[in-house]
């Protein structure tokens, strides 16, 4: 009993002696390969990549030509993707008055960089985050059809999004086409000089 006043009279005399809340143990890091296995689970919103974002935001017929011109790499096929998403762009919004159109063209690149990388869907995430679908998904060909749903649903839904996370995701794994094709011009620097007058 004595002991414990003495120890309560010592961490009110010094701050730093005073008791701190039992630190909770590390958790275990997951490594690079788990973390890759989701669409979009690096993603902090639009800080990850300023430029995707801003894109999306304001030109999302450049980001998804873009987008497509990574996926299929293809130097110079932008433009006929570009082309075909303002198109539907500008009559979804001139006739509905939103842009409901160029999703239907669009959702289709979610599902092939979904396959593309092996990368877990919503149906899958949903069912290991909560349990639920889960006798929806033992067979393969529904599990196939639901993402596909999924993936039309996050495009309609939420469009501008879907295009900057699948923008973000192929900017890490997929290398510029167009950079590719162009030759590397590499400067050796000439050999040891003096700067004398006889040599």
């Amino acid at each position: 009993m004595a002991e414990e006043k003495k120890l309560n009279h010592e961490q009110e005399a010094n701050p730093l002696l005073k008791q701190q809340p039992p630190q909770q143990p590390p958790k275990a890091e997951q490594t690079t390969e788990q973390q890759d296995r989701y669409l979009g689970q690096n993603d902090h919103f639009c800080s990850s990549d300023l430029e995707v974002c801003l894109l999306g935001s304001v030109a999302p017929c450049v980001l998804y030509g873009s987008n497509m011109e990574r996926l299929h790499s293809n130097p110079g096929t932008f433009g006929n993707h570009c082309l075909h998403y303002s198109g539907l762009y500008v009559i979804g919004n001139s006739c509905f008055g939103w842009n409901c159109l160029a999703p239907w063209l669009s959702y289709h690149s979610r599902t092939e960089i979904r396959r593309r990388f092996n990368l877990e869907g919503s149906c899958e995430a949903l069912n290991r985050s909560c349990g639920c679908c889960g006798s929806y998904l033992e067979n393969e060909e529904q599990r196939e059809h639901y993402e596909l749903a999924c993936d039309f649903a996050t495009h309609v839904f939420c469009h501008v999004c879907a295009l900057c996370q699948e923008g973000r995701e192929l900017r890490r794994r997929v290398p510029h086409p167009g950079f590719n094709a162009q030759p590397v011009l590499v400067m050796i620097p000439p050999g040891e000089q003096t700067m004398g007058r006889g040599a």
